[in-house]
C-alpha cells in the first residue's frame, strides 16, 4: 500500500515513510493511494480496543507485522486509561456520545498521540533512519499537551510544542508548562493557532534550516493531525463505535449511522471520512464548529474565506481558520487532480481565500453537512443538558451537540446519532461551572481550584491526569514571536 502527496509531486512511499517524514517534499500532505475495505457484517464485533486499533492500522500499514501492530496498541491503550472500554459510547437522551477522553491528558488527542510515538520509532527502523527526529507541534490546547506526553523520553526523539499564549484555557497551559521529560520543550507564541501553525509550515519548508539540523544528525516531523501516523489510529474509534451500536442491539450490521464531531483542523472528521470509504455505513458526517465557522461555509458554499475576524472562546481548540486536513479531503473529492489542489492551497496562502468548483462541492455535500454554535449557544446546550440528562459536557462536545440537533430536525432521516466528545469537561471547568449556573464561583477562585469546585457541583469525578496540576512546578515559560519561531528551534536544541 503506498502513499502520496496530496500537491502531486510523484512522490510515492511506504506507510513508515509517510510516519517517519510527517509531510511531504513539496508542503503537501501524505494521502493513501487506494484504502482497503472492511466488510462491517462479517467482522468480529467483540475485538478488545487493543485488537480493533491493531486490525485497523494493519490494514493502513501493511509494512508493520501484526505483532508490531499489537503491542504498540497493548502500550499505548492497555494501561494508560482510565476505563476498561478505552472508548465508552453513552446513551444521552435521544443520541449517544463517544466519550474519547479517558487517556492520560483527557482529550481525544490521546486516542492517537499514545500510538504515534510508537509507531514513528518503528518507522524510523523500517526506513533505516539514521538521524535522530526532532518533532515540531503547533496546538490549539489539547494536541500539544498529548504530544508531549506521548514522546516523554522516547529514545531518538525531541519534541518542541508552540502553543498560542492567550489562545488555551488554563488547564491546558498549566499541563504543558509543567510536561516533564528530557527531550521536550514548549514556547508560548505571540499570536493564535493560525500564525503557530503557519509558522511551523515555514519551518518544514526551509531548506536552510533543514541543512542546520542535517548537521546535527537531526530530521523534521510533526505529531500534528497533518502526519498520517497522527490521523490513521482516529479511524479506529468510528468502527468501535459502530460496533458497540450493533452489540447495543440498536442497529443491525449494515444499518447507517451518522456522527457529529466539534472540528477545528478538520483531522478528527477526516477519520469518520476515511473510516466511510473503508466499508463503515456513515450517513452523513457533521461538522460542528464554533464562532471561528470557516468550515461551515465552506462546506455550505464552496468558499473558503480565513480572511475574517478570529474569536478567542470558550472552545479553543477549535479556534482555527486554517484547517490543514481538508487539504485532504479536497485531494479525494477531485480523485487524486493534485494540481487543482495545489492551486487551490496557492490562492489560500496568496489570497487568504479559494473556491471549489460545484461538482466537487457537490461531491463534499454527499458525505459532509454543517453547523455551528455561538459560545451563548454553547453555554446553553451545556446546562440544558446537565439539567434535563445530568451529564457534563465541555464547550467543544456542547458545540457538536447543538450541530447534532440541527441536522435531525432539518434532514430528519432517522439515522442514529453519535456525537464525539473530545475532552473532559474538567479541563474547561470555569466555562462549565458558569454555564450550569455557578458563575458566582468562577469569579472567585483561581482557575485550577474550580475543578475541585467541578467535581462538588458535579459528583464527576476530577481525572487522574489533572488532580494534581495545581502543585506541579512549571518548567516551561519561554515566549517568542511568530518570526522568531526559526531560532526558538535552534535554541531548544543547544538548551536542550
Amino acid at each position: 500500500m503506498k502513499y502520496t502527496s496530496t500537491r502531486g509531486t510523484g512522490q510515492r512511499c511506504s506507510g513508515a515513510e509517510a510516519i517517519r517524514s510527517g509531510i511531504a517534499v513539496d508542503g503537501g500532505l501524505f494521502v493513501p493511494l487506494t484504502l482497503p475495505v472492511i466488510d462491517v457484517q462479517t467482522e468480529k464485533k467483540t475485538l478488545s480496543y487493543v485488537k480493533l486499533a491493531a486490525d485497523v492500522l494493519g490494514r493502513l500499514l501493511p509494512d508493520y507485522t501484526e505483532t508490531e501492530l499489537e503491542q504498540c496498541a497493548m502500550a499505548a491503550y492497555a494501561d494508560n486509561f482510565d476505563v476498561t472500554d478505552i472508548v465508552p459510547l453513552v446513551g444521552v437522551g435521544p443520541r449517544f456520545i463517544l466519550e474519547l477522553w479517558h487517556g492520560p491528558t483527557s482529550a481525544f488527542k490521546d486516542m492517537a498521540l499514545q500510538i504515534m510515538p510508537r509507531l514513528l520509532t518503528l518507522a524510523m527502523d523500517k526506513t533505516a533512519e539514521t538521524s535522530d527526529m526532532l518533532i515540531l507541534v503547533a496546538t490549539s490546547g489539547d494536541t500539544g499537551k498529548a504530544a508531549l506526553e506521548g514522546f516523554k523520553d522516547v529514545p531518538r526523539t525531541r519534541i518542541l510544542v508552540f502553543y498560542p499564549s492567550e489562545g488555551v484555557s488554563e488547564v491546558q497551559r498549566r499541563q504543558m508548562v509543567t510536561q516533564e521529560g528530557k527531550n521536550v520543550g514548549v514556547m508560548a507564541v505571540e499570536g493564535n493557532f493560525d500564525d503557530a501553525q503557519t509558522g511551523v509550515k515555514k519551518i518544514f519548508a526551509d531548506s536552510a534550516i533543514r541543512d542546520l539540523l542535517a548537521q546535527k544528525q537531526l530530521k523534521l516531523s510533526s505529531a500534528n493531525s497533518i502526519n498520517w501516523g497522527r490521523l490513521a489510529p482516529q479511524i479506529a474509534y468510528y468502527f468501535s463505535a459502530y460496533y458497540s451500536l450493533c452489540t447495543k442491539g440498536t442497529i443491525c450490521s449494515g444499518d447507517a449511522v451518522n456522527f457529529c464531531v466539534p472540528t477545528g483542523n478538520f483531522g478528527n472528521i477526516l477519520a469518520g471520512y476515511y473510516a466511510k470509504r473503508m466499508g463503515l455505513p456513515i450517513g452523513r458526517l457533521i461538522c460542528a464548529s464554533n464562532d471561528n465557522n470557516v468550515l461551515t461555509e465552506f462546506l455550505r458554499t464552496g468558499v473558503y474565506d480565513r480572511n475574517r475576524t478570529f474569536h478567542q472562546t470558550i472552545s479553543p481548540s477549535m479556534d482555527i481558520l486554517i484547517s490543514s486536513n481538508l487539504e485532504r479531503l479536497l485531494y479525494h473529492a477531485t480523485d487524486g487532480d493534485s494540481e487543482r489542489v495545489r492551486g487551490w492551497m496557492t490562492e489560500l496562502s496568496v489570497r487568504g481565500r479559494y473556491e471549489v468548483d460545484a461538482a466537487t462541492l457537490a461531491k463534499i455535500q454527499k458525505d459532509f453537512w454543517a453547523d455551528w454554535a455561538s459560545e451563548a449557544d454553547a453555554s446553553q446546550i451545556i446546562r440544558q443538558v446537565w439539567e434535563k440528562e445530568h451529564y457534563l459536557l465541555d464547550p467543544h462536545t456542547a458545540v457538536a451537540w447543538k450541530a447534532a440537533a440541527a441536522y435531525e430536525a432539518q434532514v430528519e432521516d432517522g439515522v442514529p446519532m453519535i456525537v464525539l466528545s473530545t475532552a473532559s469537561p474538567f479541563k474547561f471547568a470555569d466555562s462549565v461551572l458558569a454555564a450550569i449556573g455557578d458563575a458566582e464561583a468562577t469569579s472567585e477562585k483561581e482557575p485550577l481550584q474550580l475543578l475541585t469546585r467541578l467535581t462538588q457541583k458535579t459528583g464527576w469525578k476530577i481525572p487522574a491526569g489533572l488532580a494534581g496540576l495545581a502543585a506541579k512546578t512549571a518548567r516551561h515559560q519561554d515566549m517568542c514571536r511568530i518570526d522568531t519561531m526559526s531560532e526558538a528551534v535552534m535554541n531548544f536544541l543547544v538548551e536542550e
